[in-house]
């Protein structure tokens, strides 16, 4: 699923496209939209709301490509120089927002969203995704969250019960590890900054602050490293060892867990299918990751994918209304029945949540407050150079102090925020 590929960011494109060429009534409209390992059930989807999209409008085609997503970078980025072959309509990874306003490459479709009544019920973080200094570039097409994933046959054979805190989760990890030394007793990743951010947050901290015009690092502030300190505490031979999970990511750990190496691990919604194929099927369940104090819920990362219209696109209007209708509830329903992609519309998610339990725990921590990467175009070098799980890395290891790579980090991420 793509949620769970848009933490790397695309490559953003070097040169601005001038504006829109007109504005046409009738032609043809092209799409890009990202394709998926069983790509079917979403173009079944897209066929049915494309052709309910013609069916009072003569003269208008529709002509929806599936591109690759690992190489979206190259394709957006030709797209942005070359209007006459650039698509009108794009689906896009929520972290990239930034980078495409700044390129100008994305219309500014603030008005037509304003006027959008459906737009009413997208949940907050789904709509801070696709807004830059207060404008909208897009439409949330749908979200992607973690929560923790347990095994119940483990924790009843050790009379555990889910962990209320995050104290509590490094007690139980440590006791499943220290009684059943052949399981993790939670499996972290050294590369899996979306499992580490919401220690940060629920801490107090974060990874960076507007200031000014622009953004700096937060790395070095006393919470942040509390929650620094949460996470890469996790890793040792109490639990996790550096030597197995300093490398992992996200997708390892959950690997980890769906195989039965694990006792508990942080995962998405769009994990559910990997770890019901796997062996830990009928022995686990889902509750939200806790936060400090019990009864919290640690704050989220938000992933997810949108729809945004091109700048240099000759039928805007046209353009915005398929985008409205591609985003649009009915299709999001369809899209979740689908694939298991989570609606952006809070209505629309409690109805799914309805139809499919195990979606309960990601809807509660969405309805917590998730968050995302800081809305500037620098966080694209910070993510592709690593620059949180080289520091997660050199903590575990012990090759730095905390303290120190903190404050390297950091220097990173403000050098990146500042071109």
């Amino acid at each position: 699923m793509v949620a769970a590929l848009t933490a790397a960011a695309a490559c953003a494109p070097s040169t601005a496209v001038p504006g829109g060429r007109g504005d046409k009534g009738t032609g043809t409209l092209r799409v890009w939209l990202f394709r998926e390992v069983d790509n079917a059930p979403k173009a079944a989807v897209v066929d049915r709301a494309v052709a309910a999209f013609t069916k009072d409008r003569p003269g208008v085609r529709i002509d929806v490509a599936y591109i690759p997503v690992e190489t979206r970078a190259q394709r957006v980025k030709a797209a942005f120089n070359d209007p006459r072959s650039a698509p009108d309509l794009i689906e896009y990874g929520n972290t990239d927002t930034a980078g495409y306003v700044r390129d100008g490459g994305l219309a500014d479709v603030t008005a037509e969203t304003a006027a959008w009544d459906e737009a009413k019920d997208t949940d907050p973080a789904a709509r801070r995704s696709v807004t830059v200094d207060g404008k909208a570039y897009g439409a949330p097409l749908f979200v992607g969250v973690r929560a923790l994933y347990y095994r119940t046959d483990v924790f009843a054979e050790l009379g555990l019960r889910p962990p209320r805190t995050l104290d509590e989760l490094a007690a139980t990890a440590r006791r499943v590890h220290r009684e059943r030394p052949g399981l993790y007793g939670l499996a972290v990743g050294g590369a899996y900054t979306y499992g580490a951010l919401p220690f940060l947050w629920a801490h107090g901290g974060g990874i960076a602050e507007k200031k000014g015009r622009g953004y700096v690092s937060t790395l070095t502030d006393g919470r942040t490293k509390k929650g620094i300190a949460a996470w890469t505490g996790l890793f040792g031979d109490h639990n996790c060892p550096p030597s197995s999970c300093a490398q992992m990511g996200g997708n390892a750990t959950v690997e980890s867990f769906a195989s039965g190496k694990a006792a508990m691990a942080i995962g998405g919604d769009f994990n559910h299918r990997a770890v019901e194929n796997g062996k830990v099927k009928g022995a686990y369940a889902v509750v939200p990751l806790p936060g400090v104090a019990e009864g919290d819920i640690a704050p989220a990362f938000a992933g997810g994918n949108n729809l945004g219209v091109l700048k240099s696109s000759s039928h805007r209007t046209l353009a915005v209304d398929l985008m409205k209708t591609l985003a649009g509830k009915r299709t999001q329903a369809d899209l979740f029945d689908a694939m298991g992609f989570l609606p952006t519309f809070t209505d629309v998610r409690a109805a799914a949540a309805r139809r499919q339990p195990f979606v309960r725990p990601f809807v509660d921590t969405l309805d917590a407050g998730a968050r995302s990467v800081p809305p500037t175009p620098g966080w694209a070098a910070v993510d592709a150079g690593q620059v949180l799980p080289v520091m997660f890395q050199e903590i575990v290891s012990g090759r730095r102090s905390l303290d120190a790579a903190a404050a390297g980090a950091a220097k990173k991420m403000n050098a990146a925020f500042r071109k």
